[in-house]
C-alpha cells in the first residue's frame, strides 16, 4: 500500500516475539518477502506481523517449514493468511496431527514396559522389538543393518 509506514526488521522482531535472525531465516525459506529501502535495508508491511504469527502457530503444532511454505504459496498472490485461511489450512493438517498424537500416546503407553523391566531386552522389548518381530527376519543386529527404519 502506498503511504503505509513500513516496519524495520528490528521492529517486526520485537513486535512478533522473534529474533532478527529468525526473520532472515524465514525470508531465506521463502516465508517472508520484505521490501528494500533506498539504502537496501529490509522493510516489512504491517501484515508481516500476522504472517509471522501464522508461521509460529503452525510451527508450534509441529508443522514443518516446508509444509508451511507450501500452504502459503497456495494462497492467492501469496498474501497474508486470514482467519478463514487459517481454518482451511489447519483443517488440512488435522489428520496428520491426529496421527502424530496417536503415535505419541502409543509410545507413552508402552514406556512403562521398558522402565518397569529395566533390562531393555532387545528380544522382548515392547518398544524396540515388539513380539520379537526382528528375530523372525534373521539373526544379528537387524535394526543396525536396516537404516530405513
Amino acid at each position: 500500500m502506498q503511504g503505509e509506514k513500513l516496519l524495520s526488521v528490528g521492529e517486526v522482531a520485537r513486535r512478533s516475539g522473534t529474533t532478527v535472525s529468525t526473520l532472515h531465516f524465514y525470508e531465506a525459506s521463502g516465508l517472508l518477502s520484505p521490501e528494500r529501502s533506498s539504502g537496501n535495508q529490509r522493510r516489512y508491511r504491517r501484515d508481516a506481523l500476522r504472517r509471522v504469527a501464522f508461521i509460529r502457530a503452525a510451527q508450534a503444532l509441529g508443522i514443518s517449514l516446508a509444509e508451511i511454505a507450501e500452504a502459503l504459496r497456495a494462497l492467492p498472490e501469496q498474501r497474508t493468511p486470514t482467519k478463514a485461511d487459517w481454518s482451511r489450512l489447519s483443517s488440512g493438517w488435522r489428520a496428520a496431527l491426529d496421527q502424530r498424537i496417536a503415535g505419541l500416546q502409543a509410545l507413552r503407553d508402552r514406556l512403562d514396559g521398558c522402565i518397569g523391566c529395566g533390562c531393555l531386552s532387545l528380544r522382548a522389548c515392547r518398544l524396540y522389538n515388539p513380539d520379537d518381530a526382528l528375530g523372525r527376519s534373521g539373526t544379528g543386529a537387524r535394526r543396525l543393518a536396516d537404516h530405513s527404519r
